[in-house]
């Protein structure tokens, strides 16, 4: 495996078994590398396997055929214990979609302290640690508060909060900002950046929001369960047709920049995230 590798991923195919008996297949004999450090954003529309995916990277399922390396170590050996899982779920951890569903205690800094209290933390290691989680998500000032009287963005920060306790090497975001407003989805989506760029955690983000994803270093887009496209956000987006008909779009500032070029006014550059669509517009009124 390449020394720079996290996870690394080889013939991977998983189906679920329908009520008539039949199967149905979800993933299909995929590959895939990803590196330490990586910040990767999974595209596909509903059903293309993405959300499949990250449950089988924190083994909550298990593949048909093919394996899955982790740091190494392959996680899809039949030997792997009840202790080896619990120990990958230490180094991957998973935040999902509802904040609910991950929130269990009444106190906030109690809710971040159930992971490491699981793993057998010493009461001032943990003290520690969930002072740091909730200062890297910014949320110190809601230590002693409740989860329940929190906003949605805040409920979904204290679950990363929780998770970053444990300190995992790897962060898997399954759709964590489709409950959202789009305040609370911009502070998700800030933390996550801090995690990734100031941490160094290797950052999975499966999500159908294209500027979420153009905010990445890279993206794989799945189609019925295989890698359509794999490649650095600038070069995905280019491919306008490929991802309308797999049911996919491109960010507002892609669509405006191919609206323009329609109408005869090129813009070159790298146009995905807002700023660096509004330099390249800019750029090119210099030139006319």
């Amino acid at each position: 495996m390449n020394s720079d590798s996290y996870i690394k991923i080889e013939n991977l195919s998983i189906s679920y078994e329908e009520d008539d008996g039949g199967r149905t297949s979800v993933l299909k004999n995929i590959s895939l590398d990803i590196k330490r450090g990586e910040y990767l954003a999974v595209l596909g529309h509903n059903g293309s396997g993405k959300s499949t995916l990250a449950k089988l990277l924190n083994m909550i399922l298990e593949p048909d055929s093919g394996k899955i390396y982790i740091d190494g170590r392959e996680i899809t050996d039949p030997s792997m214990t009840e202790e080896d899982v619990f120990d990958l779920r230490k180094k991957v951890g998973m935040v999902f979609q509802n904040p609910d569903n991950q929130l269990v205690a009444t106190i906030v800094e109690d809710d971040v302290a159930f992971g490491p209290e699981n793993l057998g933390i010493e009461p001032n290691e943990i003290r520690k640690r969930v002072d740091d989680a909730l200062s890297v998500v910014g949320m110190s000032e809601h230590a002693k508060g409740e989860p329940a009287r929190l906003s949605g963005g805040q409920k979904q920060r204290v679950a990363i909060a929780g998770i970053l306790a444990m300190k995992p090497d790897c962060m898997i975001f399954d759709e964590s900002t489709a409950m959202l407003d789009p305040l609370g989805r911009r502070d998700i989506m800030n933390t996550i950046e801090t995690l990734n760029r100031e941490h160094g955690i290797t950052v999975i983000m499966i999500t159908h929001y294209m500027d979420e994803a153009a905010r990445a270093n890279r993206i794989v887009v799945l189609d019925d369960g295989e890698i359509l496209m794999d490649g650095a956000p600038a070069e995905i987006f280019q491919r306008h047709e490929e991802l309308k008909a797999c049911g996919l779009d491109v960010p507002q500032c892609v669509g405006l920049v191919h609206m323009l070029g329609e109408q005869g006014i090129k813009i070159e550059g790298e146009c995905h995230t807002p700023s660096l669509c509004a330099d390249a517009i800019a750029e090119a009124l210099k030139k006319r």
